[in-house]
């Protein structure tokens, strides 16, 4: 019975903690490379690393973030990249979608060595070479 009291005053505990700290504040990281771009940009204003992370950074910040343009994504354009035309006689006896992919990554690899991969990543944010040779070889 009392294991399960102080289980639960934990429980509590920890939801307060998580309550109060920032959902949206940055992370060391994150805050650095703004640091270093404001620095580049000659727009810190004489605001050391200190001061400059308490404002941009911190627990006030993350309460006031600042709107940004929400970029839209485009996809990739598969350019001059070649695709196979069928799935590999090899990959045959496999489910449809690991002979896609098997045979995808096959003639990516051929690709990579004769650089005629189109500047397509195997994966990539919009669509990368996997995404657009499955397309092509489901259809």
């Amino acid at each position: 019975m009392r294991s399960g009291m102080w289980g639960l005053a934990a429980l509590a505990g920890l939801c307060m903690v998580l309550a109060v700290m920032p959902a949206e504040a940055l992370t060391m990281q994150e805050c650095s490379a703004k640091y270093q771009a404001a620095k580049a940009a000659g727009t810190l204003g004489g605001q050391n690393w200190a001061a400059f992370r308490k404002a941009q950074c911190g627990e006030e910040a993350a309460a006031t973030p600042e709107a940004k343009p929400v970029a839209a994504t485009k996809p990739a354009a598969a350019g001059s990249a070649v695709f196979p035309s069928a799935i590999a006689p090899k990959y045959a006896k496999e489910k449809p979608s690991k002979a896609r992919m098997h045979t995808c990554v096959d003639q990516y690899n051929a690709n990579k060595t004769a650089n005629a991969n189109g500047g397509l990543k195997w994966i990539q944010k919009g669509g990368g070479y996997y995404s657009e040779c499955n397309k092509r070889l489901k259809s």
